[in-house]
């Protein structure tokens, strides 16, 4: 079955406290792995800016590839496994963010507690650099 893409102003009002219908669980499992896409993502971008005073960091969406890639091609074995979660993750995000019909081919609530496990762990191996 097709997203109701709709649902999304739901989750929005409802995160600030709105009155709105309840959000279908879909929509909060796609935010969910969306957002936890994300704070990883900037955890790391932020990380090679700041901590590896990385300056060559694009400031478009080549962000993306490229922060995934100075982790992925480290000599480093925690950076290598930051990623490739990296990398996972973002998979998962445009799965969700893009696709009209995801649930007939993934398990979400499957889907949604991995995503939030690699997420947790790109943190954690981060806080170990």
């Amino acid at each position: 079955m097709n997203f109701d893409w709709s649902e999304y102003l739901n989750v929005a009002r409802e995160l600030v406290g709105q009155p709105t219908e309840s959000p279908s669980d879909e929509a909060k499992k796609r935010c969910a792995i969306s957002r936890a896409y994300y704070a990883a993502f900037c955890s790391a971008r932020n990380h090679l800016r700041d901590k590896d005073n990385d300056r060559n960091i694009p400031l478009t969406g080549e962000a993306h590839a490229y922060v995934k890639a100075q982790f992925k091609t480290s000599k480093d074995k925690v950076r290598r496994e930051i990623g490739e979660d990296l990398t996972r993750l973002a998979i998962k995000r445009k799965s969700v963010d893009y696709k009209d019909d995801v649930t007939s081919s993934i398990n979400l609530d499957g889907e949604t507690y991995l995503v939030l496990n690699w997420s947790q762990e790109v943190l954690s191996d981060l806080s170990r650099l």
